[in-house]
Parts: structure tokens; C-alpha cells; sequence
């Protein structure tokens, strides 16, 4: 939570930067699994701005259609969808990604996902899942951090040595699970090895019970824009076997999605 006023804050160092708008994100983004309904009072609290200014946005957000509210209690409405569909839709890629995910879902029988790394969290583009039942409940947009999952090493390996240790300086080394790598040097280790033989296995580390595996997602330069997964429970998948039944087809699925993307063949 942010403790300073937004006057209080560094100034811009653009004059093109408008705060209003971004004061209007910070609420959007306020609204979460764990506040879905929130009153002005905690909206205010969650992004540091005054009752007054919160209320402002609110009411915007709720005449554009974007917020709903019952007088008292505050949520978004399903129209917010509309600015995660546009960015979407404007990357005709996954719409060709698809029906190769849901090959390989159906060949693979386990739950396939594509997400591309905002700072130090991945995003989910897409996701296909199976049938069975698992405790995890991920869609598109569900954030998870980037170092305790199979894509988001996999997505931090793409990027060059100097910018992946800037990044994780300071991070803080959050304790998910008994698997989960909390030493810097050993996070590192495993982002190195996961862009050295071109896949990441990740088994338990942010959940219990949740083990993935995942492969880069390249353009026609070679640069890792994205990465796909095969996730499944650890109880009936083993960490061999996702590498030595379910890799070759993630592979496979991930090659063809990147010639998509510009990719060469190889």
C-alpha cells in the first residue's frame, strides 16, 4: 500500500506524463482476487489518494461503465475486459497460437498457457486448459511472479546477463512452498540453465503440488517475446516424466508458434 500522497510524490520528468489518468490505473489496478469489492475508503487507502480524488475516479469509472457500486461497496464491472481484449486483439499471434495449444493439450492431457513478463511478474495472454481438476484457477491476466514459475525464468533468460541481475537485485526471496529457491545466486543458476538448454522445468516451487515445465516463444531476431507451459499436478506427473514424455511435444508446439512469429526454421 502506498503511504504518500499523490502530491507527495517525485514529479515526472516528462511534462507529457498526465497524472490524472494514471491515478485512474492505480484504482483500476487496487481491485484484485483479494479486494474485488472495495468502499471509497479503502480504494483511497490502497492507492494513496485522498477521498475526495478517489471518489472522482470512481465516478468516471462508473459513468464510462467501467465500475459498478452499490452505493456503499465498489467493483469493476465486466466492461474492463474490453482494455485486456484490445491488447489481445491487437496481436493477431495468439489467435493463430490457439488451435496449437489445444493440440498439444489434447495430446498431452495436461493444461497449456502463453505469458510474456511485465518487470518481475508474468502475465497470462492465453491458456487452454483440461478437464481435470486443479487448485490453481488462472486466466488471462492472472499475474504470477516471474522467478517461482516455468515461464517467467524462462522469459527472464531471454533477457541479457546485465539487465537480468539489475532486475533481481533487491527482489525480495518470497518463501512460496519448502521447494521454493529463495538464494539469489541459485535463482540465477537455474535462469542460466533454463536459457542454456532452451526449456525450464519449475516442480513446486510457488505451489504445492503444481510442477510445469516451459519453452521460448521467439521472433524472427531471435528474442523471446513470450513462453508457453505444460502445467500438471505432481502427484500423477513427475518431474521426468514431464521432461522425457511431455518436453518433445511443448517443444514441438513452442517451434511452431515461433515460425508464426517470424521465426526461421530450424
Amino acid at each position: 500500500m502506498n503511504s504518500q500522497t499523490p502530491e507527495a510524490k517525485d514529479p515526472k520528468p516528462s511534462d507529457s506524463y498526465v497524472q490524472s489518468f494514471a491515478r485512474g490505473l492505480e484504482v483500476i489496478r487496487s481491485f484484485s482476487a483479494a479486494t474485488p469489492q472495495q468502499t471509497l475508503s479503502e480504494v483511497a487507502a490502497q492507492t494513496g489518494l485522498t477521498r475526495a480524488g478517489a471518489r472522482r475516479i470512481l465516478l468516471t469509472l462508473q459513468t464510462l461503465g467501467y465500475v459498478e457500486t452499490d452505493g456503499k461497496l465498489f467493483r469493476l464491472s465486466p466492461r474492463i475486459l474490453d482494455l485486456g481484449f484490445a491488447y489481445l486483439s491487437s496481436l493477431p499471434i495468439w489467435n493463430l497460437a490457439e488451435p496449437v495449444m489445444e493440440d498439444l493439450v489434447e495430446e498431452v492431457r495436461e493444461s497449456s498457457s502463453a505469458a510474456v513478463l511485465d518487470g518481475l511478474d508474468i502475465v497470462y495472454v492465453l491458456r487452454v486448459p483440461t478437464h481435470k481438476i486443479m487448485r490453481t484457477t488462472l486466466g488471462v491476466g492472472s499475474r504470477l511472479p516471474a522467478c517461482w514459475t516455468s515461464m517467467g525464468r524462462m522469459l527472464l533468460a531471454g533477457l541479457p546477463d546485465a539487465e537480468l541481475q539489475a532486475r533481481l537485485q533487491g527482489h525480495p526471496m518470497q518463501r512460496f512452498t519448502e521447494h521454493t529457491t529463495t538464494d539469489v545466486d541459485a535463482l540465477l543458476a537455474h535462469i542460466r540453465q533454463a536459457r542454456q538448454q532452451g526449456w525450464c522445468l519449475v516442480n513446486q516451487e510457488l505451489e504445492e503440488g503444481l510442477i510445469s515445465i516451459a519453452a521460448p516463444l521467439t521472433n524472427r531476431t531471435g528474442q523471446t517475446v513470450a513462453a508457453l507451459n505444460i502445467s500438471g499436478q505432481a502427484n500423477r506427473t513427475s518431474a521426468a516424466m514431464m521432461q522425457e514424455t511431455l518436453l518433445p511435444a511443448l517443444l514441438s508446439a513452442a517451434r511452431t508458434i515461433s515460425r508464426m512469429m517470424g521465426a526461421p526454421r530450424g
